[in-house]
């Protein structure tokens, strides 16, 4: 796992209001604002004034949430959620001026967290912050239990393949094949599933040859 998602991973086990978030805004008095009103309920706050600022600072200070302004010159909001999406994992919601459908399907498509409409106030955004890490750390852990249940369904399908290829070289029934190599595995001090993985290794050397 990335350095930037153990860090946040850790962050998301107790949800508090000193949680690290990053406002990026290209209207200095709206980030301001925000910024001013948020450190006051306790978050810690990085402040950017356009979409590449906020790409860099979340590289490098990997902050629990961002806040995007979707109209910001150069990079805008859009694409810096998509960037952060696909580079970063950082969670994020979009801030707008405007109640524009396609730019709420635009950035549900990138995993927006949220969206909020200006002009909005600490009170409510501090609600949609804790509800955006709370969204975000149930993904991740969905994410995690799929990519734990692909690979034990990959390790299930080597195991059977390798024990397939026990059958026909030594002739034996599944159960005593599968016996065979839970033996070797057991006399190695090895994994079932590595055992299982060098066999096949070793089949396919032998095609290749």
């Amino acid at each position: 796992m990335a350095r930037s998602a153990v860090v946040r991973q850790e962050r998301y086990e107790s949800i508090m209001a000193k949680a690290s978030v990053l406002i990026a805004d290209d209207d200095r008095l709206v980030l301001a604002t925000l910024a001013n009103g948020l450190r006051e309920a306790g978050y810690t706050i990085l402040e950017a004034n356009d979409g590449k600022a906020a790409l860099r600072l979340c590289e490098e200070q990997h902050p629990d949430i961002a806040i995007l302004d979707i109209r910001m010159p150069g990079i805008d909001g859009i694409e810096t959620a998509r960037r952060l999406h696909e580079h970063t994992g950082t969670p994020f919601v979009m801030l707008s001026a405007y109640r524009d459908e396609e730019l709420v399907e635009q950035a549900t498509e990138h995993g927006a967290m949220g969206y909020l409409v200006k002009p909005v106030d600490v009170e409510q955004i501090g609600p949609a912050i804790e509800t955006a890490l709370r969204r975000a750390s149930e993904i991740r852990k969905l994410q995690h239990n799929e990519s734990r249940l692909v690979h034990s369904l990959k390790m299930d399908q080597v195991t059977s393949t390798a024990v397939g290829v026990i059958m026909e070289r030594h002739h034996l029934s599944r159960e005593d094949a599968f016996e065979k190599l839970r033996r070797h595995a057991r006399s190695q001090r090895c994994r079932l599933t590595e055992i299982a993985e060098d066999i096949l290794k070793a089949v396919e050397t032998a095609n290749i040859n």
